[in-house]
């Protein structure tokens, strides 16, 4: 056995991994996940908005309700799971330091979206910040572990010192759509004055009325960035 599969099997008994989906401890023969929880999560599909990939249940639209009515600034986004089957699973990863998590999660990313990622064929991905304060309070941004997880496996190289989250925002789930918005005025600024990607992916754990991601993506787009993708850990319900 050489040292570094000697390190994971220490590491495995000190600290063993857990389900992200159960959160009971998962053996290292049964991989990231047990084979019975893995079937009770749901990938957003294929059958989804062209805009931002929220899924549809109408397989003859191309937009969902919220990008028909709405002018984005993004180019397009993409969600991994259908967010009521994984919510459990992401607050455990947001508050309660199962960091773990995100081996499978970016594993998933790779096996539903990574023809899509790689055709980006992105400068870099960056996360959404958190403020300072509140992060030094968790004790990390749930969106840069995700963010590492997928640019390890697509090759692209993770940028966490381009943009600062400036302003402490009001909790999005206590805010209708317009008020999110209002809420996101500049709480954001990119702290690079020639920013010289091309193409960004965005990282962030949830999509639901693409407010972040929009702020965000107008930020980008005033310092030159052509193209701005973005992926999430989850996505809002089917419309």
């Amino acid at each position: 056995m050489q040292a570094e599969e000697l390190l994971e099997v220490v590491i495995s008994i000190l600290y063993p991994r857990r389900c992200p989906v159960c959160d009971t401890i998962v053996k290292r023969k049964e991989g990231l996940i047990h084979p019975e929880c893995k079937r009770v999560i749901k990938p957003a599909g294929k059958i989804i908005c062209m805009k931002c990939g929220k899924p549809l249940s109408d397989a003859d639209k191309e937009y969902c309700h919220d990008c028909e009515k709405t002018r984005h600034y993004f180019d397009r986004g993409f969600g991994v799971f259908r967010y009521r089957s994984i919510s459990g699973s992401i607050y455990r990863f947001k508050y309660s330091g199962r960091r773990e998590y995100a081996d499978y999660y970016g594993e998933a990313a790779m096996q539903y979206l990574g023809k899509a990622m790689k055709a980006m064929r992105a400068d870099a991905v960056i996360p959404v910040p958190m403020y300072d304060k509140k992060q030094r309070k968790r004790g990390y941004n749930q969106a840069e572990v995700f963010a590492d997880a997928l640019g390890k496996r697509i090759g692209v190289p993770v940028r966490n010192d381009i943009v600062r989250r400036v302003r402490d925002t009001v909790p999005m789930k206590m805010l209708d759509s317009s008020e999110r918005r209002s809420n996101l005025k500049k709480a954001f600024n990119i702290s690079q004055n020639d920013v010289k990607f091309k193409c960004i992916i965005l990282v962030d754990d949830i999509y639901t009325t693409g407010s972040t991601m929009d702020e965000l993506a107008r930020e980008f787009r005033r310092h030159g960035v052509e193209r701005i993708f973005f992926v999430t850990l989850a996505i809002g319900q089917v419309v």
